[in-house]
């Protein structure tokens, strides 16, 4: 099949163990930092050609949170690679035990008994899973790219990038430089489009990293499990804003819109619609059309801050979602530019076109509800996202929210923050996603547990209570050997 032999170059990189020292995966990392630094301006650029990324925005949401992993990973690595060495509790035994075997008795101490496995070493030990393969999306072609590479060096693998093709000017800086800055024999970059792709998914991996679409996860999850190789699905969804009647409805205009509109709302974690209130409905309108002005000035289209849609195809799909419910705010488009004016939608039906696809768009739909009950009920009702925004002034509702919901990730009384904190796993649940990565997630996605007992070859009488020919009255030493006994107090928080 299609890249067939680059993988067995990397494949027999990896079985001769080159990627697994430390020092060789520190230089890797820090050679990733020299193409961030380096090649800065050229990315600038890139972005501004394929979605008229404002600078401002690509250094903040591509750049600084690249650093920002990419020193993390160097601050903690060796921890990270650290053998875990696990609990081997000795329990209390019943009174004396005694056993027969080889015609004599032995007895073993009156009140404690150690584990079977007490004089041997037990531990995990964090290992690479292999050749590795990693497909990046459009919208933030640097950062959901290199993040996840970043994960698959620390942990020692060898890997294939797959940038996204429809940004094609980053497409082409990464196939073009990133090679000059990584070892050859262990990484490499493929340009594919729709079909080679489809054909490079036929090759055998150890482990599928993707981020894009549901539909698209569905074609990648297919052709992983031909091969059984195990993936993670970074994938998108509505995700819910539920803004209560107690809030400063200022601080919660600016940080909707703020989220809704970076990147022309071309972002997997923006808020993808609104509940609230009609009450607060008519106290938000005012507050998001000032926000807009306040970050935009009176004609967007003019703004040097707003990005826009990446393709004509994407422009084509964001301008029909335009064509139901009542514009607020905005509206305007110019398909030569692939320009849509941030936009506020109301008088939206639950069953609109809108309502039905993530928008992946500057449009912001409104929808009314008549509580935080109502609200819960209406987010339980659909798809898990994979974030979920609740904006109050009253802690009870923020929780009330937390717990009765589910979704990838939560954010109280602002937008998309969550995801900056390397600390934070980040990742969806059910249609949004499977696995997660960031920090020390992206070191654990990308090694595989590996289980290892030590035990020493001698002291075979401790091991003769457990062959055949069984004997009943071996039960109880074997049992208070091996078995985990329950404390006798359970304390709950």
């Amino acid at each position: 099949s299609l890249h067939e032999g680059l993988v067995g170059r990397l494949r027999a990189a990896w079985l001769l163990g080159k990627t697994r020292p430390m020092e060789y995966r520190v230089a890797q990392l820090e050679a990733l930092g020299c193409f961030l630094e380096e090649k800065k301006q050229d990315i600038l650029e890139a972005t501004a050609l394929d979605m008229g990324k404002p600078p401002f925005e690509v250094e903040l949401s591509e750049i600084s949170i690249c650093r920002s992993e990419l020193n993390h990973m160097l601050n903690n690595l060796g921890t990270w690679m650290k053998d875990e060495h696990v609990e081997k509790n000795w329990v209390r035994g019943r009174g004396w035990l005694r056993d027969i075997w080889d015609g004599k008795h032995m007895s073993l101490t009156p009140s404690f008994t150690p584990q079977a496995t007490q004089l041997d070493s037990a531990f995990i030990r964090k290992d690479p899973y292999g050749v590795v393969l990693i497909i990046g999306p459009w919208n933030y072609p640097i950062n959901l790219l290199l993040v996840p590479l970043m994960g698959a060096i620390a942990a020692g693998n060898c890997v294939v990038i797959k940038p996204s093709e429809i940004s094609r000017n980053v497409e082409r800086l990464v196939a073009e430089m990133l090679p000059r800055y990584l070892d050859k024999d262990c990484f490499a970059v493929v340009t594919a489009g729709v079909e080679e792709t489809t054909r490079l998914l036929e090759n055998k991996f150890d482990y599928i990293f993707f981020t894009g679409s549901p539909s698209v996860g569905r074609i990648v999850m297919a052709a992983a499990a031909k091969h059984l190789t195990p993936v993670t699905l970074e994938l998108g969804g509505k995700n819910p804003c539920y803004v209560s009647d107690n809030c400063n409805v200022q601080n919660v205009a600016r940080r909707v819109a703020w989220g809704r509109f970076f990147n022309a709302g071309q972002t997997c974690v923006a808020p993808d619609y609104v509940l609230c209130s009609l009450e607060m409905q008519e106290k938000l309108l005012p507050a998001l059309r000032e926000a807009i002005t306040e970050f935009y000035g009176s004609n967007p289209q003019e703004s040097p801050d707003f990005a826009r849609i990446v393709g004509d195809k994407q422009f084509q799909r964001v301008q029909a979602l335009l064509s139901r419910g009542t514009v607020a705010i905005g509206g305007q488009t110019d398909a030569e530019t692939r320009y849509v004016a941030p936009t506020v939608l109301v008088d939206v039906q639950h069953d609109d076109p809108i309502m039905q696809e993530e928008i992946f768009g500057p449009i912001l739909p409104i929808l009314t509800v008549a509580s935080v009950d109502n609200a819960i009920a209406f987010i339980n009702a659909r798809e898990r996202p994979l974030a979920l925004y609740v904006f109050s002034s009253c802690k009870k509702v923020v929780n009330q929210v937390l717990e009765r919901t589910s979704s990838g990730g939560f954010c109280a009384n602002d937008t998309i923050m969550h995801m900056t904190l390397t600390s934070l796993p980040f990742g969806g649940i059910g249609q949004s996603g499977l696995g997660r990565y960031h920090g020390r997630s992206s070191f654990e996605t990308f090694s595989h547990a590996r289980s290892a007992l030590l035990r020493g070859a001698g002291r075979e009488a401790l091991n003769t209570p457990r062959y055949p020919p069984y004997a009943a009255r071996r039960l109880p030493l074997l049992r208070a050997t091996t078995e985990t006994k329950r404390r006798a107090t359970c304390t709950i928080l």
